[in-house]
């Protein structure tokens, strides 16, 4: 598939991994000559590229921060400067990922969300305008260098520890456990045939595949679970499209950009509710003084109950996965998704027939949606929402996360998004491993004074309702303020 305009398989900074690597860095590098970069590229022998220090233009923060528009687009990282406007439309992860962090420091997003360093650095090369100027510190100056530095340590020693080695046979469990629920479920309809006792256990069945097949796509999008990327490609296809009917291109590029600015409005597509809901503190009390009213969003938390629970994954996230396969016109992915019915009526389809098999797949995902919805907005739709404040990657991750207290069960029935803390300071990191740098990061929150929210599992769900009821509150002050 072309990278033009589309998303990949990761929500990277940069390209993960790609054919014509050469071809990349030559149509790089005209980009940046032809933008007027004085970046002079050698190519060695081995293949690498050096850039003189002496050749480097010096930027200073206010210059780089004057690059933060669509048409106009500069990176920092490790104190290099990048222009990355021409190559935003072929991002695997979307142009809006780098649009985020436009005439930002993006050192820590970039380590952050790319498993395989080594080979996305080859495609920043070409890429290189500059550095910063001497004088200039390493971050923004409103960030606190000693919290960023003292997270930039906190990441070494993890990665010392080998926090971010998986554990294949863990991973190998875990859909074992998907496909012998899928098996077995099969295995009793052709047993005992159709009746409505049968259907009921198989709905049940098929109800925890589809949930754990949610937290198994969720680590393949993130982390390379194998050595080898196009293995672990595979498996996030096969996993999300063919086990769970999802555009895995489509989750990745809404996905990552939930990642890099969490509970942002106007960046995280995940608090992007409007006109159904109001977050927050802030967004409540703009509508509210605007006069808006959609929706009496007062009752806001009963139609959540509702509407948003038992729709939101078979209606609203499907129709828009085959929304956004369509327009990109994603034959890849529309194939793998095709695979996903196609399964399902060849299983199922001699039994129930076409109609009753499509309502068994939209039974099971309506009865999937609260489970997995839950599990998704429990640590953010109660924690801080607010406008871009450029904060340092901590500061961001723990004010719009928290976590849910670890026990055998809750860690399977939130798929180890009970840590969402370590999962959104390490996305790439196996979730086998959160629970043991869990205390490493609780301890470097209290040194910087940065709340740790950790709730019991039940608490955190009913957080959920008692936020929206909290927002809507905010919006029925506002707007009846005379």
């Amino acid at each position: 598939m072309k990278l033009e305009g589309k998303c990949g398989q990761n929500g990277s900074l940069v390209g993960r991994s790609q054919p014509h690597l050469g071809e990349e860095h030559q149509e790089q590098e005209k980009a940046v000559a032809s933008a007027g970069a004085e970046v002079h590229v050698k190519q060695e022998a081995n293949g690498k590229h050096e850039v003189p220090s002496k050749s480097l233009n010096r930027y200073t923060w206010q210059e780089i921060q004057r690059h933060s528009q669509e048409a106009d687009q500069w990176l920092v990282i490790n104190r290099k400067v990048y222009n990355v406007t021409g190559w935003a439309d072929r991002h695997p992860g979307g142009r809006q990922v780098l649009k985020h962090y436009a005439g930002e420091d993006a050192t820590d997003v970039f380590r952050a969300v790319h498993p395989e360093i080594d080979v996305v650095k080859l495609y920043l090369k070409p890429l290189l305008i500059g550095e910063l100027a001497p004088g200039e510190p390493s971050q923004e100056r409103n960030k606190n260098s000693e919290l960023v530095k003292d997270f930039q340590d906190l990441r070494k020693t993890v990665e010392a520890m080998n926090m971010f080695d998986a554990n294949l046979g863990f991973f190998f469990l875990h859909l074992a456990q998907i496909l012998i629920l899928e098996v077995l479920a099969w295995l009793t309809l052709y047993q005992f045939g159709s009746s409505w006792r049968v259907t009921i256990f198989i709905t049940f069945l098929l109800t925890i595949s589809q949930a754990q097949s949610a937290f198994l796509q969720h680590d393949a999008g993130h982390l390379s679970i194998f050595k080898k990327s196009k293995w672990n490609h595979l498996l996030h296809k096969f996993v999300i499209c063919h086990l769970q009917g999802i555009s895995g291109n489509w989750w990745n590029c809404m996905h990552f950009q939930h990642h890099v600015k969490p509970n942002i409005y106007h960046k995280d597509p995940d608090i992007k509710f409007g006109p159904l809901f109001v977050l927050g503190d802030l967004q409540p009390v703009k509508y509210g003084k605007m006069k808006i009213k959609y929706i009496n969003y007062e009752k806001q938390h009963l139609y959540f109950y509702m509407v948003v629970l038992p729709l939101l994954i078979p209606a609203y996230l499907n129709l828009k996965s085959i929304k956004m396969m369509y327009l990109r016109r994603d034959w890849g992915d529309i194939a793998w998704v095709s695979s996903f019915y196609i399964r399902h009526f060849i299983t199922f389809g001699p039994f129930y027939g076409v109609f009753g098999t499509l309502l068994l797949i939209y039974l099971v995902k309506f009865l999937e949606s609260p489970w997995i919805t839950c599990i998704t907005m429990m640590s953010h739709v109660p924690m801080q929402m607010s406008i871009e404040e450029n904060r340092d990657w901590l500061s961001t991750q723990v004010l719009a996360t928290c976590n849910v207290q670890q026990s055998l069960f809750n860690d399977w029935f939130t798929g180890h998004l009970n840590f969402q803390i370590e999962h959104h300071l390490f996305p790439t990191m196996p979730r086998h491993n959160y629970h043991k740098v869990a205390p490493l990061v609780r301890s470097l929150c209290a040194k910087h004074g940065l709340q740790y929210v950790n709730k019991p599992l039940l608490k955190a769900i009913g957080d959920i309702f008692r936020s929206l009821k909290n927002s809507g509150a905010l919006w029925k002050d506002a707007y009846y303020e005379t």
